[in-house]
């Protein structure tokens, strides 16, 4: 598996295809643009044989991160690909001094949570209503995690 860090704009494309065949309401690729363009924005894709398999967006501003989202195509799931992502960006993380990451994952996401719990994310708080309902799904509350990054 290669890990390939990728900050441009030229890679929205990869990102939305990607987001939009693991996501339920999937980014669409001006959002990817905008947000690639945008200092502090570092995204990391997992391939294999040059087959995109997921990625991890990440925003970093000054000793904090947020995983702003983390999707692996469906059929690699359980592989150890969300693993290889998170601890990927953790030593680019390391690199620029971030001290601490957070993210946001929906109360009803188990698998997620349980990832994010073994690579050592607590919750420190929650967001009601924070995933709008979509066709397969109601709105659905937020659990904030945060995780020390060692430095």
């Amino acid at each position: 598996m290669n890990w390939i860090a990728r900050s441009g704009p030229e890679q929205a494309g990869v990102l939305a295809t990607l987001h939009a065949h693991c996501i339920a309401s999937p980014w669409q690729v001006t959002e990817f643009e905008i947000l690639l363009r945008q200092p502090g924005i570092m995204a990391l894709i997992a391939e294999r044989s040059e087959c995109p398999l997921g990625f991890i967006l990440i925003r970093a501003v000054a000793d904090e991160a947020e995983i702003l989202t983390l999707a692996v195509v469906p059929e690699h799931r359980r592989q150890g690909v969300a693993s290889r992502l998170l601890e990927a960006a953790r030593s680019h993380l390391q690199a620029g001094q971030v001290a601490r990451w957070f993210l946001e994952v929906a109360t009803d996401n188990a698998m997620a949570r349980a990832l994010y719990t073994r690579h050592g994310f607590t919750v420190c708080g929650t967001r009601p209503n924070y995933y709008a309902s979509t066709p397969t799904r109601d709105a659905a509350d937020a659990v904030v995690m945060m995780r020390s990054v060692e430095l």
